[in-house]
């Protein structure tokens, strides 16, 4: 009788045993499937240099503490933190690319600071669009002069693919780097740090607002693709600590010089100072473009440069791009963008999102109805308002916006909007 009721004693400890790992596995295995799915969307095209951030956990916490689908606390925190937006360039078309950055970056994060760092010339008067951003901090446009080439920099830097030689490099580091200053200078004065800075083109046309999960403490982020030899710096977002080794482009020609780095492009010397003040960095598509009046050959080549469809569906991660009516198919230009150098003008493209322009000649007739049809109503009533701003009207904008911001250092009103005269 003992041994029989051992015996069944044995069999029920084993079967609640086996009960538990059957349990177990259960509540593993969707967890397991979910971070793996996880990581590989979330985290398509974005390569490391370190570590994966931690914030992937951080969101799967969120996942489950907000099934109501709530803002993650990523975004909430961002919408409450300190942070930067610098705009450098000449103003070009931003009457077709303002108004996607004030609507997809300034009003998504309306606690941004806006800094703008651009040389005056006759678009310069379209830079009153920016009267609609939430915040603004400091408005420089300054009257362009030649930069000193120094022999550190002929050494470091190379003329080649550069419109502008070596002096154009000097002229882009200085508007960085010149931005960066103007950030510093803000913070001293009012005796704070800024938690992030963003950093990028006035003539960037942004279809998609900038991400949350772009910010990562610790790393620095840029546009997968279009990295001609080095990294993809048309845009860039990180943290205070990190964004300063990114924008220091000037200061740091001299210490890129001192450990024999020559012969350097614009990306190719920017990768090399964030690998030399050890940032770690990753890349991400982004979902933006820079409108470009250039041309290019086409079909681009393996070292071409494409040009792509505004009306591209997916992120465009900072490549070239204008309004045109593409006759060329999505796999088609799949293809071609398969072709290019990986290492150089090569851009991503995902399930036919891509369409390719050709881009030999200007712009073609009709661009402004087809650029109206892909943003929509209300910003193609702001380029259409550009159109027909008047002398009065510019100034007057203008003066609103001294009247917010904290630092004004631009040319007389009269100079900014001589063009409409």
């Amino acid at each position: 009788m003992m041994k029989n009721l051992q015996t069944l004693s044995s069999q029920i400890t084993k079967r609640f045993s086996d009960l538990q790992w059957r349990f177990l596995l259960l509540l593993i295995l969707p967890i397991s499937l979910f971070l793996f799915f996880s990581l590989t969307t979330a985290g398509a095209g974005r390569v490391f240099t370190g570590n994966p951030p931690i914030h992937y956990l951080t969101d799967l916490k969120s996942f489950f503490a907000n099934s109501d689908q709530k803002p993650f606390p990523l975004t909430t925190e961002l919408k409450r933190s300190r942070m930067a937006v610098c705009l450098v360039g000449g103003a070009r078309r931003f009457e077709l690319t303002g108004p996607s950055i004030v609507e997809k970056i300034l009003e998504e994060y309306p606690n941004a600071d806006l800094f703008l760092n651009s040389p005056l010339d006759a678009n310069s008067y379209k830079f009153s669009l920016l009267k609609t951003a939430p915040r603004i901090a400091a408005i420089r446009i300054f009257k362009p002069a030649d930069l000193p080439e120094s022999e550190a920099a002929a050494r470091v830097l190379t003329a080649s693919n550069s419109p502008n030689g070596i002096q154009g490099l000097l002229q882009y580091f200085n508007l960085v780097e010149g931005c960066l200053t103007m950030v510093k200078s803000h913070q001293h004065q009012n005796n704070f740090t800024y938690d992030w800075i963003v950093r990028t083109r006035v003539d960037g046309y942004w279809s998609h607002p900038l991400r949350p999960d772009l910010f990562i403490p610790g790393h620095y982020v840029v546009p997968s693709g279009s990295s001609y030899g080095g990294l993809n710096d048309r845009f860039g977002v990180g943290d205070f600590n990190t964004s300063v080794a990114a924008l220091s482009r000037l200061s740091m020609i001299p210490e890129l010089d001192s450990v024999g780095l020559h012969e350097l492009n614009s990306e190719s010397a920017f990768q090399a100072q964030l690998k030399l003040r050890n940032v770690s960095y990753l890349t991400e598509r982004v979902p933006f473009c820079v409108v470009s009046d250039r041309t290019y050959d086409f079909p681009p080549g393996r070292f071409g440069v494409p040009v792509a469809s505004l009306s591209s569906e997916g992120p465009l991660s900072g490549v070239k791009c204008r309004p045109c009516t593409s006759m060329f198919s999505s796999r088609w230009a799949d293809a071609v963008v398969n072709g290019l150098d990986r290492r150089w003008s090569w851009t991503e493209s995902v399930n036919g999102t891509l369409r390719l322009c050709d881009g030999r000649g200007e712009w073609e007739r009709g661009w402004e109805d087809m650029f109206d049809g892909v943003v929509g109503k209300k910003l193609a009533a702001v380029r259409k308002g550009v159109s027909r701003l008047s002398f009065d009207k510019c100034i007057e904008d203008f003066e609103y916006m001294k009247r917010r911001s904290a630092v004004w250092d631009v040319p007389s009103m009269v100079e900014l909007c001589q063009p409409l005269m």
